[in-house]
């Protein structure tokens, strides 16, 4: 089974840990392949410069896929392709997408014995392998597809959440790598009360406002006082890029997961292309490569887009 799973934009500004949403592009792509050999191997590795591990053990791919194994109940061998279709430590879920299609991939070849929220506790683990936290922002919408809230982490409660039909993403990624585990070590241990107020003010109203479709409510709840403040400083630039994108039309911009990339939301593919192109300008005045994607929100989760005849 081939399997592709999208890239995400995770924290979605105020929502940290707990909001995230599918993009249409880039993403991964994993094959997986019924073995003799019991247990996980990862064959190869293509598109990541020979950066990821092939151990199975230390890859988010080959942990999902264990994991996946262990839930399902079953005991033979499975083998792995990875295909990276985005850079490493780029703040799209590149971990996420990764580990997500390699489950989904299994789990189809296994004949689906679990339901693909039954597949979440087996991404959190590979989550956990990869930047030393579960997190659930990623792997949700990169397996479900959409826009999610993560409600709870104890218990696991995983929301799908509605997109207004305009509602569209255009991303930014300098071409430099910001560790997830290192931007997370730089976060503060306790906050304001009077920031946490701010926060969960602009998380309800952006929910609120995916909820009613008002743009302009998606636009002013999209400001982060807690997080993003203290990451900006990783990214060259990062006011002007910001500045850019609104003076182009976007409802509001910040920073996709942990960074280097910026996310802008937008009504319509018009204004969503021009904040990408304004983004990129601002990058490259800062003397850094970007890549630039646009999308509507909405869009599918991980999904098989090939299968292989074993004879």
């Amino acid at each position: 089974m081939r399997v592709f799973a999208p890239a995400t934009v995770a924290n979605v500004a105020a929502g940290f840990d707990i909001l995230g949403f599918a993009v249409g592009e880039p993403g991964d792509e994993v094959t997986a392949r019924l073995a003799e050999q019991p247990g996980v191997r990862i064959l190869r590795i293509e598109g990541d410069g020979g950066a990821l591990p092939l151990e199975a053990e230390r890859n988010t791919a080959g942990v999902a896929a264990r994991e996946v194994l262990a839930l399902a109940g079953r005991r033979g061998g499975i083998e792995l392709e990875v295909r990276k279709r985005m850079p490493s430590g780029s703040g799209l879920g590149s971990s996420a997408a990764s580990g997500v299609a390699a489950a989904v991939a299994v789990n189809a070849l296994l004949g689906g014995p679990l339901r693909p929220e039954e597949l979440l506790p087996a991404l959190l683990e590979a989550e956990r392998v990869a930047c030393g936290t579960a997190h659930a922002d990623n792997v949700a919408p990169a397996l479900l597809g959409g826009f999610v809230l993560v409600r709870s982490y104890r218990p696991l409660d995983v929301v799908r959440l509605p997109t207004p039909a305009e509602l569209w993403c255009a991303l930014a990624h300098p071409q430099l790598e910001i560790r997830t585990a290192d931007a997370r070590r730089i976060l503060r241990d306790r906050v304001r009360l009077s920031d946490a107020v701010v926060q969960w003010g602009n998380t309800a109203g952006l929910v609120a406002g995916l909820l009613l479709g008002d743009y302009a409510l998606i636009g002013r709840s999209l400001q982060d006082v807690i997080v993003e403040p203290v990451r900006a400083v990783l990214i060259p630039g990062f006011a002007r890029i910001k500045e850019a994108a609104l003076d182009a039309g976007a409802l509001g911009c910040s920073i996709s997961g942990s960074g280097p990339s910026v996310f802008a939301l937008a009504r319509g593919a018009a204004a969503a292309r021009a904040a990408g192109d304004a983004m990129a300008s601002a990058v490259r005045g800062f003397g850094l490569p970007c890549d630039v994607w646009v999308s509507p929100l909405g869009g599918r989760g991980a999904h098989v887009v090939g299968a292989e005849d074993p004879s």
